[in-house]
């Protein structure tokens, strides 16, 4: 069975409910063979990274730029996992007001690092989460756990 992480930062509401969407669209019934495992940033470790075959990351643009604790996640695993998860697919999403644009450079650069596979645009959600964007992020769930279907 394909396992796909979700490494996220979920400090508010607004990304409490991106979340449940996202983790609602990887756990889909038309979804088989994939084990959707959830960590936050601050608890996921290497081991987490090197036993999945995908990944998803949520992060608030916190300044402009990812989360501390993303930036923690990637700081703890980028050289444990370097050469063994190169070509491995991830999906992301960012949740802000405003310049995001950071958050999205910064996590472009960190996976481009690690050779991993972008499988799915990266999704930005500005403001309150609303209906169409709840169902950008169902999507965005859907898309990466398909990718692992085997």
């Amino acid at each position: 069975m394909a396992r796909l992480l979700i490494v996220h930062h979920t400090p508010s509401p607004g990304m409490q409910a991106i979340l449940e969407k996202v983790v609602e669209g990887a756990t889909t019934e038309e979804i088989t063979g994939v084990e959707v495992v959830r960590r936050p940033a601050l608890g996921a470790t290497a081991s987490d990274v090197l036993e999945a075959d995908g990944y998803l990351l949520g992060t608030p643009a916190n300044l402009g730029y990812i989360s501390g604790a993303l930036k923690h996640f990637f700081d703890t695993v980028y050289y444990p996992c370097l050469d063994a998860t190169a070509g491995r697919p991830f999906g992301y999403y960012v949740h802000g007001n405003e310049g995001v644009e950071g958050a999205h450079r910064a996590i472009k650069s960190i996976t481009t690092g690690l050779g991993w596979k972008q499988a799915a645009e990266p999704l930005t959600v500005l403001g309150q989460p609303d209906q169409q964007a709840l169902e950008a992020c169902w999507e965005l769930g859907a898309t990466i756990a398909a990718n692992l279907m085997q």
